[in-house]
């Protein structure tokens, strides 16, 4: 769908780009896919709708994202390529072939374990890649991993890229929390709860993030649902996920538990880095199980509107309780 602020279109030459499609708008950036008229190469172009360019915030992530971009050199991660000669805002991005994580569950819903771990390793590698960088990505989801496959005579296997670093973070930079760009992060399945409580995000964010996905690459399902997405970020605070054997028995007690690590309310008891968690999803058979009161308590659900509806009633009898201890004094006098 079309900004309706878009001012550049398909067919337009931006600099020595040739505009050839649209592959991706948000309400803040369309991507297209273009030719680099100098050498012939397809790359990604991705301009800022004009009502961005002028809010600082919105560019200062801009202008991050190509900073980092430009920085990063991991095959699981979507290169930015350096352009300083430019007659407005925009990124020059390799093009990535292949299709969104998303697009893969919404056809199969749920995937094969081993394709699924498969994944889950080639994503956490590119996370351990940026993390040693002082980078934490802090909007991981479906659809910010594009997916491909090798050709055969490659090994055929497939491969992950990472994209989109609008909002991620680094190591020093200032703190821009969930709050801040609540419109522009999208669906609030995968955000770690303390981004939720509006604390910056970090590693162990991505690593909360990834727990989410490959619950819901293993069962069909995230494991925090809500008529909205409050809810939903209330849901996470509140409750714990459903087992993921209860939803598919063939998971192994051992992929659960591991499952159970990444999903940590605190971030201090979770997987300490992408290699940890990537370590026990190659060598599965040694995980030890440890005894988890989520499992036996995840049916105890807690409702936000419960509570405050308990507290309201309380401050409602609160006049009764001191008329009826007045009541007592006086017919003790």
């Amino acid at each position: 769908m079309l900004s309706p602020n878009l001012t550049i279109h398909p067919g337009d030459q931006l600099d020595h780009f040739q505009l050839e499609s649209i592959v991706a708008t948000s309400g803040m950036a369309t991507v297209f896919r273009a030719i680099d008229l100098n050498s012939n190469q397809q790359v990604a172009i991705k301009v800022p709708h004009p009502e961005m360019e002028s809010d600082p915030v919105m560019f200062d992530r801009f202008q991050r994202e190509e900073d980092i971009g430009t920085r990063m050199d991991h095959p699981g991660v979507m290169k930015v390529l350096a352009n300083p000669n430019r007659s407005q805002v925009y990124i020059v991005m390799e093009w990535v072939p292949g299709r969104l994580l998303r697009q893969i569950l919404n056809e199969e819903k749920k995937l094969p374990v081993a394709r699924a771990v498969h994944l889950s390793i080639a994503i956490l590698d590119a996370l351990e890649y940026i993390h040693q960088h002082g980078v934490a990505h802090r909007d991981l989801k479906p659809e910010n991993i594009m997916v491909d496959r090798l050709p055969a005579e490659q090994g055929g296997e497939e491969v992950i890229h990472l994209i989109d670093f609008g909002i991620a973070a680094n190591a020093g930079s200032r703190r821009l929390t969930f709050a801040n760009f609540s419109q522009s992060m999208g669906t609030p399945d995968y955000i770690s709860p303390e981004q939720v409580r509006g604390k910056r995000g970090d590693a162990r964010s991505d690593i909360y993030a990834l727990g989410v996905m490959l619950y819901e690459m293993l069962t069909g399902r995230v494991p925090f649902t809500g008529p909205n997405p409050f809810a939903v970020m209330n849901d996470r605070l509140l409750n714990q996920p459903v087992p993921p054997r209860q939803l598919d028995p063939t998971i192994t007690p051992q992929m659960q538990e591991i499952l159970y690590r990444a999903l940590e309310r605190d971030p201090r008891n979770r997987y300490a880095s992408a290699a940890d968690f990537a370590h026990d999803l190659r060598n599965q058979e040694s995980v030890g199980l440890a005894p988890r009161v989520a499992e036996a308590a995840w049916e105890k659900r807690q409702s936000p509107i419960l509570r405050h509806a308990l507290f309201y009633a309380a401050l409602a009898l609160l006049p009764v309780l001191v008329f009826f201890l007045l009541y007592i004094v006086s017919r003790h006098h």
